[in-house]
């Protein structure tokens, strides 16, 4: 039997890949992990732009002062949540499990991704709102640009046995 490769202690932030394509079921199966993930009262806000046109992915890099390594991504998701939601000021907490799940989910597939952060800024919400056209409805949460890693890396050991705290007993 085959070991299996576990993303949670594999996968890093990828911001070089190479000039391949990712193939239409991988996105579908990260965009399926990412809606997979858990929500407040199941309430599910996320509505993704999977984004290949490479003017605007052009456009999307430079939305920021940390998006320029979108620029040579073969495709980028736009991570965005919808105003009206059971829960609003629980909406950034289920898109951040959302994008975990879809960067792990890269990582199983072969892929390299990296999330770019772009709510609560306003300017930055407002600015990939217009690059993307999106509908008053939604907001935009975060970038991630996803592609076949251009060099393998390794991922850092981060645990930190001091941060950890124990109660114990009855």
């Amino acid at each position: 039997m085959s070991e299996r490769r576990n993303s949670i202690f594999h996968r890093t932030s990828v911001r070089q890949y190479k000039e391949q394509p990712v193939e239409k079921e991988k996105v579908e199966l990260m965009l399926r992990a990412a809606m997979a993930a858990p929500s407040s009262m199941n309430q599910q806000p996320w509505e993704y732009y999977v984004v290949t046109r490479r003017e605007t992915i052009g456009r999307l890099s430079e939305s920021t002062p940390y998006t320029g390594c979108a620029k040579g991504a073969p495709l980028v998701f736009a991570a965005c949540y919808r105003r009206e939601c059971l829960r609003p000021m629980y909406a950034h907490i289920d898109m951040s499990a959302s994008v975990e799940n879809l960067l792990l989910e890269a990582d199983e597939l072969g892929l390299g991704a990296v999330w770019m952060g772009i709510a609560p800024i306003e300017e930055r919400m407002r600015t990939v709102r217009e690059i993307i056209g999106l509908p008053d409805e939604l907001e935009a949460f975060a970038l991630i640009a996803c592609g076949y890693p251009e060099k393998e890396q390794e991922q850092q050991d981060r645990y930190d046995a001091a941060r950890v705290h124990y109660i114990e007993g009855l």
